[in-house]
């Protein structure tokens, strides 16, 4: 499913659709270039859910948890992981099993990531969008997001 993001409305609408079929153990694997939205998705995500402080990206922290009314949701950054090992120190088997987690960069640690997940390739070459791929339960999506 690909879906067109061609201005904050639409990522928030799609953040939104995520928000509302997130469950408990769910990863969302956030994938694209610099500057392809990540954060921004991530972000859209986290306000559906309720989170109303801000939300800084978390490159140097690597993770950062956020209490929502349903469940803890802990954003990840993994830009800076050198090996796909570091992942292991991060706790990501802890947060899965209490809440959910999104997660930037996840092709540096893929064979340390859920199989289950929910992949968001954003795509910037000629307009905006998200391309999603992930188990069928999360194909609802796109009537969501319409």
């Amino acid at each position: 499913m690909t879906v067109a993001l061609p201005d904050l409305a639409a990522t928030a609408t799609l953040g939104a659709a995520i928000a509302g079929q997130l469950a408990q153990g769910d990863a969302v694997l956030l994938q694209g270039d610099l500057g392809s939205g990540k954060t921004t998705l991530a972000r859209a995500i986290l306000t559906a859910l309720g989170v109303d402080e801000a939300v800084p990206s978390p490159t140097f922290t690597l993770v950062q948890t956020y209490r929502t009314p349903r469940f803890p949701v802990s954003h990840y950054d993994l830009y800076r992981l050198k090996r796909a090992s570091e992942m292991d120190e991060l706790g990501l088997d802890e947060a899965l099993s209490d809440g959910a987690a999104l997660i930037e960069w996840p092709e540096r640690a893929v064979n340390r990531l859920p199989q289950d997940a929910l992949t968001v390739h954003l795509l910037t070459d000629m307009e905006r969008r998200a391309a999603m791929e992930g188990p069928a339960r999360w194909r609802g999506l796109e009537a969501a997001y319409v």
